[in-house]
């Protein structure tokens, strides 16, 4: 039998990747004022045990106005990083998967409820609700409370909260690092000509609107061991009219490579109730396929990836270097043992659960 493609190492910075999927960062929407639960101990354990290559923790806020919600995840300050400083030591304890933290900032389309809630913004002087910042002071839906647009105080305090948050997730002894500039929070409202509307440096041009994602990575980059790998997730399109678009993506992404980015995370959508996206299997495949033609940087392509055959095409045939699962492996904690199976690869198992190898698959866990 042919290889698999899809269980081929690669090394990414100072990591040294057993295959080439990756967990992607989904938020939980279970911290304590930030801090990390009991029940990131369960989540993140049993995904670590998945045979996966990384793991990627959900979008972890670099300051408490920057959170989606009351309930996210956060790294600024004492009690936040020891919280999720006990977690990452409990799931390390029994899995050497390597871990990286996603870090953000949820800009206008911060303040809002848990998606089993509703998701709605809750508005400043509603319980737990707060004011939101953004580029400009556009709402990100028609009928909200419109965000305060950052002055040049703010847009520095931002960039120290990347920083700092940066530091402290170095101290916990995370391996890498994703900047997360997709998906409509405040770094992609930044790159967006939708939701970017001032006049100043900040603004108008493509190398305004790019300062600041840029000026948050090279901060993040200071700040964090330089043998670890930096990435950065984007949405590589708004899929609306005179938003975001792949053109602009790829001066980003070649911009960011130029800095010493180690991966780009190629996701879309988010910005604006008017997107139009054709969902569907493999739909921001393309995407991915555009960057990774643009650059040299290795590259990760995600959304509705769903079968073996589909994610081993995707890395068979170059269109990315990764493929990243979120709902899929949160449905199927066991995909990538499943995946090795059906590719005669194998996989990394627990020494607690080797009895379970399939008689039909006697080669499926690593020795």
């Amino acid at each position: 039998m042919k290889p698999s493609a899809l269980f081929t190492p690669l090394r990414v910075g100072s990591l040294e990747l057993r295959n080439r999927i990756v967990i992607a960062p989904m938020c939980q929407y279970s911290a304590d004022e930030g801090r990390a639960t009991d029940w990131h101990v369960i989540h993140l354990g049993n995904l670590a045990l998945s045979g996966a290559a990384l793991l990627m923790l959900e979008a972890t806020a670099v300051t408490p106005e920057g959170r989606i919600s009351p309930d996210d995840l956060g790294l600024w300050s004492d009690e936040t990083e020891e919280a999720l400083a006990r977690v990452i030591g409990a799931v390390r304890r029994h899995s050497d998967m390597p871990l990286g933290l996603q870090l953000a900032h949820a800009g206008r389309k911060a303040s809002t409820r848990a998606p089993w809630e509703g998701g709605s913004q809750i508005r400043p002087g509603e319980g737990r609700g707060w004011q939101t910042v953004a580029p400009s002071p556009v709402p990100f839906a028609k009928g909200e409370h419109p965000p305060l647009a950052l002055d040049a105080g703010g847009i520095t305090a931002v960039r120290k909260s990347f920083a700092e948050a940066a530091r402290r997730a170095a101290q916990i002894g995370f391996d890498a690092l994703q900047i997360h500039a997709a998906h409509g929070y405040l770094l992609h409202e930044f790159l967006s000509p939708i939701s970017n509307q001032r006049n100043d440096e900040y603004g108008g041009s493509l190398e305004n609107r790019m300062r600041l994602p840029l000026e948050v990575f090279d901060a993040v980059r200071a700040a964090f061991p330089a043998e670890r790998p930096v990435s950065v997730r984007v949405s590589a399109t708004d899929w609306a009219e005179g938003g975001w678009d792949i053109e602009q993506t790829i001066a980003f992404a070649q911009a960011l490579e130029r800095r010493g980015c180690s991966a780009i995370h190629v996701s879309s959508g988010g910005l604006t109730p008017a997107q139009r996206i054709p969902v569907g299997p493999s739909y921001q495949v393309p995407l991915a396929r555009a960057v990774k033609a643009a650059t040299s940087l290795p590259t990760v392509a995600v959304g509705l990836i769903t079968d073996f055959e589909q994610a081993e095409a995707i890395i068979g045939t170059g269109d990315a270097d990764f493929v990243a699962l979120a709902r899929t492996i949160l449905y199927d904690p066991r995909w990538p043992w499943h995946a090795a199976a059906h590719f005669g690869a194998t996989v990394k198992a627990p020494k607690q659960y080797l009895r379970s190898q399939p008689r039909r698959y006697p080669d499926l866990f690593e020795p």
